[in-house]
């Protein structure tokens, strides 16, 4: 059994007078340890797709089943834990809090972990940050590190529950390029060394050719699912040409 198992999934959002099919009978599976990027234009399907994996929305029909549990059927409070067990989650903007340290932002999900008390806590996070290069930081605040270093204890911080599955969502939209390939080389290591799952969202190229598999959304639906970047990028240029086409 796969990890992850979509089917059929469809998510609409009644706006009043209008319906907007923001997903539209997506079918998919992921397995334990790829490292997967949704990609597609604005208004694609993917930041849907990507609160739906992450148990942050939930489908209006259709089946989506998380390690053996089916979430559709799950209450808000229900599949709240189930993103405190099984996912960790890295966003564009770093979601750091400003006046704490490095360490204290890592230690953060840990204070909802029952039996484990602060000096646990401390050690588990100072062995993560030292994971992801930031030994030299752990006590430094939000605003006395570069963004990628900012970025690197988010990731810290979404590793510190152990979850099944990493997921970022732009994780590098604010950083630079020459950091961005590091963060992105990051991603890669805990997938290649660690075998951690990773799913991304990402508009950049650069980003999606990392991933082992690329999964290409237009219009709510998967138009490509490869592994082969050169027929993922195919697949995005036809639908930017088709977008400037209809203008």
């Amino acid at each position: 059994m796969a990890m992850i198992e979509l089917r059929d999934v469809r998510r609409t959002y009644d706006l009043g007078e209008v319906e907007v099919h923001a997903l539209r009978n997506v079918t998919l599976n992921i397995e334990r340890g790829e490292y997967v990027a949704l990609i597609g234009p604005s208004g694609s399907g993917k930041s849907t797709l990507m609160n739906t994996l992450g148990c942050l929305d939930r489908p209006t029909s259709g089946s989506y089943i998380l390690d053996g549990e089916e979430i559709v059927t799950m209450s808000r409070d229900e599949r709240a834990k189930i993103r405190n067990r099984q996912l960790g989650f890295v966003f564009q903007n770093f979601n750091l809090l400003n006046r704490t340290s490095a360490v204290e932002n890592v230690e953060l999900p840990l204070m909802y972990r029952r039996g484990l008390n602060s000096r646990e806590r401390r050690k588990t996070a100072i062995e993560l940050l030292k994971k992801v290069g930031l030994g030299d930081r752990l006590y430094h605040h939000s605003s006395q590190l570069s963004g990628g270093q900012q970025q690197r204890v988010a990731i810290a911080r979404a590793l510190a529950t152990n979850p099944s599955i990493l997921m970022g969502d732009e994780p590098t939209g604010n950083l630079d390029s020459k950091t961005s390939r590091e963060v992105i080389g990051l991603f890669r290591e805990l997938n290649e060394v660690h075998g951690q799952t990773v799913i991304l969202v990402t508009h950049d190229p650069a980003v999606a050719r990392n991933a082992r598999r690329m999964i290409v959304l237009r219009d709510g639906e998967v138009v490509e699912d490869t592994s082969d970047f050169e027929r993922a990028m195919q697949a995005l240029h036809y639908e930017v040409l088709d977008e400037n086409e209809t203008v």
